[in-house]
This record gives structure tokens, C-alpha cells and sequence, in this order.
């Protein structure tokens, strides 16, 4: 997947690592939460296009730090979850 791994729980995708960077999956509820930070998107090209997917790189301070960082992957969880039940609405 675009050079990296996908970070599963439940068959729900919320993070994926690419280029050795853990990215965290957002949506409008945590996705300024990350922007506050001056976190980047996660951002692949494919034909000359570039795209931005609805990840953010996780705050470096948070890799070394279990609560923190579970605290961020549960947002990111959360999101993937939301993500879902939009789909299942349409």
C-alpha cells in the first residue's frame, strides 16, 4: 500500500506507516487537532498528481510515550469508525 503498511483493528484501517512515519487516520472531528501541530498529510503522486488521503503524521513526541500515543491512535480509531458508518448510511 503506496510503499508502506496499513494499521488495522476490527477490519478498520486508522494508520498506515510509509517512509518509516506513522501516519494517523482524521477526519473533521480530530483533523485540527493535527493541523494545530503543524502536522503534515499524508500525501502520495501517481501520474503526475499528487494526492492527500485523510492521515497525518503522528507527533514525533508521542512514539516514545504508550499513553500519549494510545491517546492519538484512539482518536485516529475513532475516525476510521465514523469513516464507516458514513459509508454504511449511503
Amino acid at each position: 500500500m503506496f510503499g508502506g503498511y496499513g494499521i488495522f483493528m476490527d477490519g478498520l484501517m486508522f494508520g498506515l506507516v510509509a517512509d518509516d512515519t506513522l501516519y494517523l487516520k482524521v477526519d473533521a472531528e480530530n483533523q485540527p487537532d493535527f493541523e494545530q501541530l503543524g502536522l503534515p498529510p499524508f500525501r502520495y503522486s501517481k501520474n503526475g498528481k499528487t494526492f492527500n488521503m485523510s492521515y497525518y503524521q503522528a507527533p514525533e513526541e508521542v512514539l516514545d510515550a504508550p499513553a500519549p500515543l494510545c491517546a492519538w491512535g484512539k482518536g485516529a480509531l475513532a475516525a476510521a469508525i465514523r469513516a464507516a458508518q458514513k459509508k454504511k448510511r449511503r
